[in-house]
């Protein structure tokens, strides 16, 4: 069955309809088009009377890609495939037979050989730039035979002007809005353009060196379509230069405008602390904070107490609802639960300096109850200047952190607090943090087997933070007595 070069698509449909209706065979028919050699027993037959078959609208999709591929033998596939899909139409979408997938295959390099035709047709001016339809014409190879089935696609695009795209096999030839194709063209000897030396300009300034991907460029625009775009010769050399041009982007890159600048480092110094007051000027200053919406509803901010040279800070989490009374740290029930604890351990109150993350009392109301509620982040952020300033005025040997507020404000992190409990960080400026769980943590546990556990670790951290913060006050010591002896 030999079809012609030109309107394939077409003639194949009638003819594979018509040997369908006959119930022709697929080893019966040899299919070819004019440029197959026949073979010594093969003659053109007449076509059986035309008829009508019904066929997944999918194949009629896929085979009017495929009977453009290169292949010889993709008449006969489809055919084939067809002849298969009489009894079993279920087979269009059968990801797993193999005549299939390879006929898939071939739509999807017909429909690649038509998008890189669409990309790299290059015209070049052929007749009178001043007539009124201009005239052009360009020279390419495709992989495939996809100039018919694409040439609608520059009919649309170059309705108003004549052109000709001429292939080694079929060519496309637009005259004052006809198109036609004709086989077997010759390889016109086409003018030099002036705009390409224009495009290529464009094309150097357009390319970006620090994105250059070689294998990605070359797979978008293969090597085989290099010698007929005029940007391609300047390919290699932007290729070469690549790397000390992107040193020298990457060296003369714009830096950050100044006054964007001073508005960050303003922003950042709002974070930062830098409170040098006295004591009595730090109370009345942070009981006049408003950084944070929790001070409207608090009945006031309440300050850490205890010696400002203590060894041990104890950072809690935020005031209940009795500390935002008395205006006093750990007085509720989580205070006196931390101080039977604490005395248990030997370790004296009044010789650590107590207070918590967040300095107002965040709650819910519930009644006549007080519901506690925990900081956000941004709560914690805003507070953490004047946890800060405590910090830098006490100069503590160890921070023993209780809770989850407590240990992201001190450390940044807040998370997987049983994972960390017992273990010593530092803050950002390097002062050493253990991490515990809060007493009302403690108190909440309904399980006793667990809450006797959660005690028991609690009582452990305890004695940690009572043993570090004594040899630390002991090596102190004996650094300032060598140092008054030495005097």
């Amino acid at each position: 069955m030999t079809l012609p070069r030109i309107g394939t698509a077409e003639a194949w449909r009638d003819a594979a309809r018509a040997h369908m209706v006959a119930g022709t065979p697929p080893d019966q028919i040899a299919w070819g088009d004019t440029t197959t050699e026949r073979g010594l027993f093969d003659e053109q037959a007449a076509l059986p009377p035309a008829g009508k078959i019904t066929v997944p609208r999918a194949f009629i999709d896929m085979a009017d890609r495929v009977v453009w591929h290169s292949d010889p033998a993709r008449f006969a596939r489809l055919y084939a495939f067809l002849w298969r899909l009489r009894d079993a139409p279920h087979l269009m979408s059968d990801r797993g037979d193999a005549d299939l997938a390879r006929l898939r295959a071939m739509e999807k390099s017909v429909r690649r050989c038509q998008h890189k035709m669409k990309a790299f047709v290059r015209f070049r001016e052929i007749g009178d730039p001043a007539a009124p339809r201009r005239s052009f014409a360009a020279w390419f190879e495709p992989t495939h035979h996809t100039v018919e089935p694409t040439a609608q696609f520059f009919v649309r695009r170059f309705a108003d002007m004549d052109w000709r795209i001429i292939t080694p096999d079929i060519s496309a030839v637009f005259d004052d809005g006809t198109l036609r194709f004709l086989e077997d063209q010759p390889n016109p000897q086409l003018p030099d353009d002036a705009s390409e030396a224009l495009w290529i300009t464009y094309f150097q300034n357009i390319f970006n060196p620090a994105r250059l991907k070689v294998q990605a460029m070359q797979s978008e625009m293969p090597k085989k379509y290099w010698k007929n775009l005029p940007e391609a010769a300047a390919i290699p050399d932007l290729i070469a230069g690549a790397p000390a041009r992107a040193r020298t982007m990457a060296a003369s890159a714009p830096t950050l405008a100044p006054r964007r600048a001073a508005s960050a480092q303003s922003q950042f110094k709002r974070f930062v602390s830098t409170w040098d007051g006295s004591d009595d000027a730090f109370v009345a200053a942070l009981r006049g904070c408003t950084r944070c919406p929790l001070h409207r509803d608090a009945t006031q901010a309440v300050p850490g107490a205890g010696p400002r040279d203590a060894a041990l800070m104890i950072v809690g989490e935020q005031p209940g609802d009795q500390e935002d009374l008395a205006g006093q740290p750990f007085v509720g029930p989580a205070g006196r639960l931390f101080d039977e604890m604490a005395m248990s351990v030997g370790l004296d109150r009044s010789r650590a300096y107590i207070t918590n993350a967040v300095k107002h009392f965040k709650f819910t109301p519930r009644g006549k109850r007080r519901l506690h509620q925990r900081p956000n982040s941004d709560e914690i952020s805003h507070c953490r200047w004047w946890l800060d300033a405590e910090v830098t005025c006490v100069a503590p040997k160890l921070i023993l952190a209780m809770g989850a507020v407590a240990a992201e404000a001190l450390t940044g992190n807040g998370k997987d607090l049983l994972t960390r409990r017992g273990k010593v960080v530092e803050t950002t400026g390097g002062t050493p943090v253990l991490i515990t769980v809060h007493p009302s943590y403690l108190l909440r546990i309904p399980d006793a087997d667990k809450k006797a556990e959660g005690l028991a670790w609690f009582k452990q951290d305890l004695e940690a933070a009572l043993r570090f913060a004594e040899g630390a006050e002991r090596e102190s010591k004996r650094c300032i007595e060598g140092a008054e002896r030495r005097a």
